[in-house]
């Protein structure tokens, strides 16, 4: 399925940083952050441990491929860990999103505040990564302290937690404006 908006006649995007998903919970949440994923670009999808096994077989394959609407490349090129260390042993720089402080001595950035750099750092040819935690419990502390730096988002603080493919998404949009700018895709020409 290709949802309305999408133009094959294009070029599509890829690269950006390793978006891992740490033990996530549901196959149809991995379905829906490739999507988020393909709508800005990023093409590095890592999975440590997903809980209903591998999205690309299985009973759940049809729900993550459904869920993926137009990016199952995605789910085709993933990579499969056993361990956070393992999945991004190969970066040089890694944030962890969450939405709880963590009592840990790492500078803590917004999406908007953590992009320009990354971007910038990415274009000179560093590896950089999110780890993104599991659906119901969110990251371990652990799986934070693996990471250089916190991401968090700023919404209310009464209701922080985002479903896991909001996050990606999220995340994905401050990427791609800080990576390829934020100009309107497209003008509508005024009626005369």
């Amino acid at each position: 399925m290709v949802g309305a908006g999408t133009d094959r006649s294009k070029t599509a995007l890829s690269g950006g940083p390793a978006i891992v998903l740490v033990r996530p919970q549901l196959a149809v949440n991995i379905g829906m952050c490739a999507r988020a994923m393909a709508n800005f670009g990023l093409s590095d999808l890592r999975l440590v441990s997903p809980r209903e096994g591998w999205p690309r077989t299985g009973a759940y394959r049809k729900g993550a491929y459904a869920a993926a609407a137009g990016a199952v490349h995605l789910l085709e090129s993933a990579k499969l860990y056993e361990s956070v260390r393992d999945a991004i042993e190969d970066l040089s720089f890694v944030y962890a999103a969450t939405a709880r402080g963590r009592g840990q001595m790492k500078p803590v950035l917004t999406p908007a505040q953590a992009m320009p750099s990354m971007a910038a750092h990415m274009t000179a040819g560093e590896k950089h990564g999110m780890l993104f935690g599991p659906e119901r419990t969110g990251l371990d502390n652990d799986d934070v302290a693996l990471a250089d730096a916190i991401l968090t988002f700023p919404v209310n603080p009464a209701y922080a937690s985002l479903n896991l493919a909001q996050a990606v998404l999220l995340t994905g949009y401050e990427w791609f404006r800080a990576a390829h700018g934020d100009a309107i895709p497209f003008e509508i020409e005024e009626r005369s």
